[in-house]
């Protein structure tokens, strides 16, 4: 694989990266926010939503990161 190749690439797993991490902590704080108003709670569930959300996040692109670096070591070895 050429150099331009390997920055498009990485520019996308980067940007999926980021995607995956909104997507997960929004998803967890609005869901704890949600049941924080239906509870009448103070804001315990957004920040267990945010530690959820938080931690989902990371291990989803340690598996993205995981999966893209086998991909371009196998790239490599062709």
């Amino acid at each position: 694989m050429n150099n331009l190749g390997k920055n498009s690439a990485f520019v996308a797993l980067f940007s999926e990266i980021a995607f995956v991490l909104l997507i997960t902590v929004l998803a967890g704080i609005l869901a704890g926010y949600w049941l924080d108003q239906h509870l009448g709670t103070v804001p315990v569930f957004v920040l267990v939503g945010f530690a959820v959300g938080s931690v989902s996040g990371g291990y989803a692109c340690w598996r993205l990161t995981s999966r893209f670096l086998s991909e371009m070591d196998d790239a490599d070895k062709r």
